[in-house]
């Protein structure tokens, strides 16, 4: 019979191993893979435990939180939404643009860590429940600084993730020799959820016969592989991590623009890339993105902007002359600096791992989709899916900043281009 925790009217089943989220503990801890139903579990003992309050004119605050948050499209909110409908729930509370309100007070509100000040995060007292989703991607500081944060009487850290690497935080707090006082830490895997449907399991054999090598982590919550020879690792990232800008010298927006522009393209690698006044690296943004190429040009024109960058750093080999006359007609004057592939992507991106061997080079916060893309780089060539279009676009940026690692370094070159009628949106 499935596990049912009642609320006042509203029963809400879950697997059995997510029971403990209905009790008191400090810690909640849930790591595994795909179809164990950690997300959609956690969302209803949520949503039933900010009813229950509302009932008892008790109301919580909730959290729910993520390292990175471009936008409240990338938070847990619609999955929040869905399963207060799916509850019957949907009178009670009021979803708003970001974020849910019940009539008796509580409340949900969403954030992305990574992207607030230490001060911004020590001010939010008074939640009552956070939830980290993704726990995976969380920086060292952002725990550091949230965990003394969320300090009510009886509230409690709920993490939920499925692991990438012994060394990254999550991992070593909850899965290292020493964990905290009051935590449930449970490994959770699609054969402890009695609701998983046969649509998954069919996607969960195809993978098991067509993806082994990835089989384990994907479904059963093991570490991501190590690609063979790889030339990057997530160790040096993280002692690495820097939590603020420093000053820097130099600025370079660099891209690297797809082939199409199609739904089903690779996206356009748009990585900003400094150079500290103590001569290091640094990644400072991502903001890479699929779409046309007049939309990655005004991306990369808008955070040119936003770090009063020196120069926009693109590979012209797909594009050619396209790539400049389309940031031109963005930007007329814009410095530009045209670079072109003669050599393999692993035999451009080997100058650079070595500045990250050497700790010449620091991330400034958390990027994931660029740390995942470096870590299947190997010195044979890329072992991810699709084109590393965040790692060329980055490649590019620090070979332009660091010019005595490449033979002919590029300059970056200014036209002068007299404005059009339309104003400078051309």
């Amino acid at each position: 019979m499935s596990p049912a925790i009642a609320t006042e009217e509203v029963p809400v089943e879950v697997p059995e191993p997510f029971v403990e989220l209905f009790y008191p503990h400090r810690y909640k801890a849930y790591h595994g893979g795909r179809g164990s139903a950690k997300s959609h579990s956690f969302a209803k003992a949520l949503i039933s435990q900010a009813y229950n309050a509302d009932k008892m004119h008790k109301p919580i605050r909730i959290l729910c939180a993520r390292e990175i948050q471009r936008s409240i499209k990338d938070s847990v909110k619609l999955l929040l939404d869905d399963q207060i409908k799916l509850l019957g729930l949907h009178n009670h509370f009021t979803s708003l643009q970001n974020e849910i309100r019940g009539e008796g007070g509580s409340i949900f509100l969403f954030a992305g860590l990574g992207q607030l000040t230490t001060d911004q995060i020590k001010s939010m007292e008074g939640i009552d429940r956070c939830w980290i989703e993704e726990a995976q991607t969380i920086s060292q500081r952002s725990l550091e600084v949230l965990i003394p944060t969320i300090r009510t009487p009886g509230s409690e850290l709920w993490f939920s993730w499925n692991p990438r690497n012994a060394n990254d935080p999550v991992d070593k707090l909850f899965r290292g020799e020493v964990t905290p006082e009051n935590a449930v830490i449970r490994k959770v895997n699609y054969d402890s959820n009695q609701f998983f449907p046969s649509e998954l399991n069919a996607e969960r054999k195809f993978d098991k016969e067509q993806k082994r090598d990835r089989y384990a982590h994907i479904w059963l919550g093991e570490y991501e592989p190590t690609a063979i020879g790889a030339i990057w690792d997530r160790q040096t990232f993280h002692q690495n991590r820097r939590d603020e800008v420093p000053e820097m010298g130099r600025i370079v927006v660099s891209v690297d623009p797809a082939i199409s522009s199609e739904a089903k393209s690779n996206e356009h690698g748009i990585i900003v890339c400094g150079l500290g006044s103590d001569s290091r690296g640094y990644v400072l943004d991502d903001v890479s993105k699929q779409g046309t190429p007049r939309e990655w040009a005004n991306r990369a024109i808008a955070v040119y902007d936003k770090w009063e960058a020196d120069a926009i750093v693109i590979e012209i080999n797909q594009g050619g002359d396209m790539c400049r006359n389309t940031l031109e007609s963005i930007r007329p004057g814009v410095p530009i600096v045209e670079v072109r592939a003669s050599r393999g992507k692993h035999i451009r991106a080997e100058p650079i791992s070595s500045l990250y061997s050497l700790g010449r080079i620091s991330h400034v916060g958390t990027f994931p989709e660029l740390e995942d893309q470096l870590c299947q780089m190997t010195s044979g060539g890329y072992e991810g899916d699709g084109s590393p279009d965040r790692v060329d676009a980055m490649v590019w940026g620090f070979t332009h900043l660091f010019p005595k690692m490449v033979q002919r370094p590029s300059k970056p070159t200014k036209r002068l281009v007299p404005y059009s009628t339309g104003g400078w949106m051309g």
